[in-house]
Formats: structure tokens, C-alpha cells, sequence
């Protein structure tokens, strides 16, 4: 839904036409990502619109980047301990890049 919606506005309708689910079940889905900040929904005339909300997929994409660099920070601890706890004679392999 949110790939169809970077490319224009649509109605609840208009977004549910691809896919398999029920109108109830599109609508369950575009409230969770309306309530994550994800898109936002607006009414006019008889349809409601749904956006796609772009400060809201950026401040998704920061908190990834943060927790992948948490990780790899984790990772290579991970790495260094194993090395330095490694019986003499053997190398810990480190993790394929």
C-alpha cells in the first residue's frame, strides 16, 4: 500500500483494488499505518483520500539506520571478544561482510 501511494493519492478504494483482502481488512491496515504516522487521510467530497506522509517513513528510516549501526557496533564487539578468547594457534572467523 505504501509503494502504491508514493506515486499518487488514492481512495480507501482505489488502494484496496489490487489486493486480495476485504474493505475491512484495508481498513484495519490503513489505520495501524495511520496511526504509526505513516500516511494521513483526508476527505473530499464523498471519498477520503489517503497521502502517503513522508516525514513520517524518514523518521522510520533514522530509526533504522540507528538500530543497524547499534548492531554492527555489537557485532564487531562480538568479533573482538571471540578473537581475543580464541584458544592459542586457532583465529575466530569473523563475520562474512
Amino acid at each position: 500500500m505504501i509503494d502504491r501511494l508514493r506515486e499518487s493519492d488514492l481512495s480507501a478504494g482505489e488502494l484496496a483494488e489490487p489486493f486480495p483482502i476485504s474493505r475491512s481488512a484495508v481498513s484495519q491496515h490503513l489505520k495501524v499505518l495511520e496511526d504509526a504516522g505513516l500516511i494521513t487521510r483526508s476527505k473530499n467530497a464523498q471519498r477520503r483520500i489517503v497521502h502517503l506522509n513522508v516525514e513520517g517513513l524518514s523518521a522510520g528510516t533514522d530509526w533504522l539506520l540507528a538500530a543497524h549501526m547499534d548492531w554492527e557496533q555489537r557485532f564487531d564487539t562480538l568479533d573482538q571478544v571471540l578473537a581475543e578468547t580464541s584458544p592459542p594457534g586457532e583465529q575466530a572467523e569473523g563475520r562474512q561482510q
